[in-house]
């Protein structure tokens, strides 16, 4: 088959599409024959560090869409044909290529209604959302959510989902995608570069604070968002963790939220996995219902992903790049 293929840590950049051997699936795995992958920041990331599991030449690619080509022993629930979707495990080879392998427990199946690019962009952006907000802060109605990074995959689904709940919605984002954020439903939009990010949230909530913080950025960024937060808030983060000693005890009585959405493939939880499947189904039911969109701004080739994961590490992408195969 053709892949793209990373032939050591930190040569990203480098990647080349080559001829290489075709997986099978073993016990409980499925052989997908990928039609579209989804780029995303913990491509680069992971390859730019490497990690002592993988084998080089390695092959990147968290999400992927395609065609049920071979099932392995113990895998009933899918069978040849079958369109479906999935967020990997990137200790494993993934989706930069003709054909990948993952858990049948974590796939879940495109309705008909659905494109393979559109499912392709959703899961790790889309589902890292979803439970951020849904999961682990139970948001609801009414409350107000300070989502950093609004233009970014993970931000611009928030954005959608939150305004789904009837949530009040402050972003963060450059000036440049203000009509952007505030077309996926963003109420109030913060210039982080310009502007003081936690003396506007404290103007916008008439000093209260809000209600919860999904944090896209950085540790220091998460740090400096526990002042922002009302009495009883919570934080999710994604990008580290902030720095706990920054609230007193008995203070504002915050509760925080790790998301490591692709721990779930070496957590030994079928349940985890399961998961995965579920939230990504429903992701999928609300794109078709036209609830939500999947945000792609950018369609290319296999050979073009390197040049798209250098754009996403340069922060000049809104929404999500797919690559067709």
């Amino acid at each position: 088959m053709k892949a793209l293929m990373l032939e050591d840590k930190n040569m990203w950049r480098e990647m080349k599409v080559q001829e290489t051997e075709k997986p099978s699936p073993g016990p409980g795995e499925v052989l997908i024959r990928i039609k579209a992958a989804g780029l995303n920041p913990v491509d680069y990331k992971t390859a730019t560090h490497g990690n002592p599991a993988w084998n080089y030449p390695h092959i990147l690619g968290v999400d992927a869409a395609g065609i049920v080509e071979d099932t392995g022993e113990g895998a009933v629930e899918f069978k040849q044909g079958d369109r479906v979707f999935f967020h990997g495990n990137f200790m494993k080879n993934g989706g930069f290529a003709e054909y990948a392998v993952t858990t049948a427990h974590s796939l879940a199946r495109i309705p008909d209604e659905l494109s393979f690019e559109e499912a392709a962009a959703l899961p790790c952006a889309g589902m890292t959302a979803y439970q951020a907000l849904f999961r682990k802060m139970n948001l609801q109605q009414g409350e107000m959510v300070l989502i950093h990074g609004g233009a970014g995959g993970v931000g611009g689904f928030a954005i959608q989902l939150a305004k789904q709940i009837g949530a009040t919605i402050l972003t963060t984002c450059s000036p440049e995608n203000e009509e952007y954020v505030k077309s996926l439903g963003a109420d109030h939009v913060i210039f982080y570069k310009t502007e003081d990010v936690h003396a506007r949230v404290m103007e916008l909530t008439d000093e209260v604070g809000v209600d919860a913080v999904l944090d896209t950025v950085s540790r220091e960024n998460a740090t400096e968002s526990l002042k922002s937060i009302g009495f009883n808030g919570r934080i999710a983060f994604i990008a580290g963790n902030p720095d706990y000693s920054a609230v007193k005890p008995f203070s504002q009585a915050l509760s925080f939220h790790e998301i490591a959405l692709g721990a779930a493939h070496f957590s030994n939880s079928v349940k985890a996995l399961k998961d995965l499947a579920t939230m990504n189904e429903e992701l999928a039911q609300l794109v078709i219902e036209g609830k939500i969109t999947a945000m792609i701004s950018e369609t290319i080739s296999l050979e073009e992903v390197p040049a798209g994961l250098i754009k996403l590490s340069e922060r000049h992408v809104k929404g999500k790049i797919v690559a067709v195969l």
